[in-house]
């Protein structure tokens, strides 16, 4: 109990700060939001027109900070987080169109890269010196080297050279509507391989070093030996004894990548075009629409922050030992 009530007080502390900053980033920003709204109308607006706008878009230029920092946070636990500036929507409907997409590219890569370098780590460290062993961790590793945007523009040179029908950008084809359909399940995946490649290619080679480097170390332990001793078979030993211990520290690591599975979707989604939430934050910044970036960087925030804090529960119960650390 205590430990979870130290773990809750600190992911406490640290959301308000987060809160904050995202409170006073945004408004340290050189510009002003409503420059950016006259310039669509090219600088020809009157007061009244002004006044109108800050009123719908809720920017607020002549309340003190004060004001807006209280009610800045009252819109964000009421879930009122504004007009977005950019697209003239609610920004709860701007990242529920986004959110999806995102998800589904960049977590169900991030978690399947995870899984299948695991899985190579263990039975690398645990066949020591075989191919397995000595080709595919050198060999992603070095990709993990490689920046992701290098392998991406490679990938879609490539592809718009020797295949240039396939799609290299967008999720989904051009005039296409959204739906269930098989056509349409497809046409996503089609758009999405080109990107998920590219995480998968620069991401998995950090898990299978992590986790053969951890399973070797956990090998050499008396458990371990006193487990082939007893004779148990290979599989139980090597899962049940050595990975379940080896794959603590990859926890949160793993914990830290889902946390950051938002934000570091705005390189794959600029690069490959994709309309997921990178895209629309680098629009929010550029536009400087302050709704819409509160709304995001603060997304990811609480993503990183409930992550870590499950990353801290499980590892807990897995190993007991980590509650009496703090």
């Amino acid at each position: 109990m205590r430990f979870a009530l130290r773990r809750l007080g600190f992911f406490a502390v640290t959301l308000w700060a987060c809160l904050t900053l995202n409170f006073i980033i945004p408004r340290a920003m050189p510009g002003n939001p409503l420059l950016v709204m006259m310039a669509k109308y090219h600088g020809h607006l009157n007061a009244k027109a002004l006044q109108a706008i800050e009123v719908a878009f809720g920017i607020q230029t002549h309340t003190s900070l004060i004001v807006q920092y209280f009610e800045y946070l009252g819109n964000t636990f009421t879930g009122n987080w504004g007009m977005s500036l950019l697209q003239t929507e609610p920004v709860s409907t701007v990242i529920r169109g986004a959110l999806p997409w995102t998800l589904g590219l960049i977590g169900v890569t991030t978690i399947l890269a995870f899984v299948l370098g695991t899985l190579i780590g263990i039975v690398g460290a645990w066949r020591r010196g075989g191919w397995l062993d000595s080709v595919l961790p050198p060999v992603f590793v070095i990709f993990t080297s490689i920046p992701f945007f290098w392998i991406g523009m490679l990938l879609i040179m490539f592809v718009g050279k020797f295949i240039p029908t396939y799609p290299t950008s967008g999720a989904y084809s051009y005039g296409a509507a959204p739906s269930l359909s098989w056509s349409f399940i497809v046409d996503v995946l089609q758009h999405a391989l080109l990107p998920a490649i590219a995480i998968l290619i620069t991401s998995i080679g950090g898990w299978i070093l992590t986790m053969r480097n951890t399973m070797v170390t956990v090998l050499a332990e008396d458990y371990v030996r006193m487990a082939r001793a007893k004779g148990l078979p290979g599989w139980r030993i090597m899962f049940d004894y050595a990975a379940r211990n080896a794959m603590l520290p990859n926890l949160s690591g793993f914990a830290m990548s889902l946390g950051f599975i938002l934000s570091g979707a705005v390189v794959v989604e600029y690069l490959f075009s994709y309309q997921g939430v990178g895209n629309y934050l680098i629009a929010a910044a550029d536009s400087e629409d302050y709704a819409l970036m509160q709304a995001l960087f603060l997304l990811i925030t609480v993503a990183v922050l409930v992550a870590i804090l499950l990353a801290d529960i499980v590892t807990a119960l897995l190993d007991p030992r980590t509650r009496t650390g703090g």
